[in-house]
């Protein structure tokens, strides 16, 4: 058993501790809220809070590995965004249901959450001398799924619902993808030998920028989630 001793000045150790800590938080929140809002919107708010639960459990683990090895867990983390990005466009897929989304949508969406994880996996631990190759493969992955939220079926459906509460809270998730996904490729330029990043931003500060990126993105995407869910309870009400 690791035993999780936090030195002081360590910055990275930190925010592993806070975003586990935060991460729980939230799932609680999620998890309780569920009796609040009406039936359709409760499997909504049921992933928001598995996607935190997911996050909450591998940070506890990842906090411990930074801790014993002061390296970082890649691995870990990958196991994660395998579980919860995925979970995320299932997000898209529910609240969208209502006005006519298909289920080839979510299944597209997953596709490219998947090939985008996968690739960048392969590039960030096995290929590591043709990073740049497999980051831009993974690319395409996120291309995919920013077009379907910003341009594509997703966000005509969007369009054509006529509710205003949906298509705000559509549109402030495609930003979080559009900036706060962005965290993820910023600090995969880091890791790159050659990367545009790497001699701008130090590998130790790298968990740092995915820490703070999880937390704002998993959180914040459940929290949308939820004022949709509250709002369009009301209203039905």
């Amino acid at each position: 058993m690791i035993l999780s001793i936090l030195q002081p000045g360590d910055y990275v150790g930190f925010t592993f501790f806070i975003g586990s800590m935060a991460m729980m938080a939230a799932t609680v929140f999620f998890f309780f809220e569920m009796g609040n809002v009406h039936g359709k919107w409760r499997t909504s708010l049921l992933i928001s809070g598995l996607i935190t639960f997911i996050a909450a459990v591998h940070y506890y683990y990842m906090r411990d590995f930074w801790i014993a090895t002061g390296t970082s867990p890649t691995e870990l983390r990958y196991i994660d965004w395998i579980l919860t990005v995925p979970l995320m466009c299932v997000e898209f897929y529910l609240i969208l249901r209502s006005f006519g989304a298909k289920i080839g949508l979510l299944w597209k969406m997953i596709f490219y959450s998947v090939w985008m994880l996968v690739t960048g996996y392969l590039g960030e631990t096995v290929f590591r001398d043709s990073s740049a190759m497999w980051g831009a493969i993974s690319t395409l992955g996120y291309l995919g799924i920013f077009y379907e939220v910003w341009f594509g079926s997703a966000k005509k459906l969007a369009n054509n619902s006529n509710d205003p509460i949906l298509q705000k809270a559509f549109n402030t998730l495609a930003w979080f993808i559009f900036v706060g996904w962005a965290i993820y490729p910023i600090g995969y330029m880091a890791i790159e030998t050659d990367g545009l990043l790497s001699s701008i931003i130090p590998l130790e500060a790298l968990d740092i920028i995915y820490n703070i990126g999880d937390a704002v993105n998993k959180i914040g995407f459940g929290l949308v989630i939820y004022s949709l869910a509250v709002s369009s309870s009301r209203k039905e009400a």
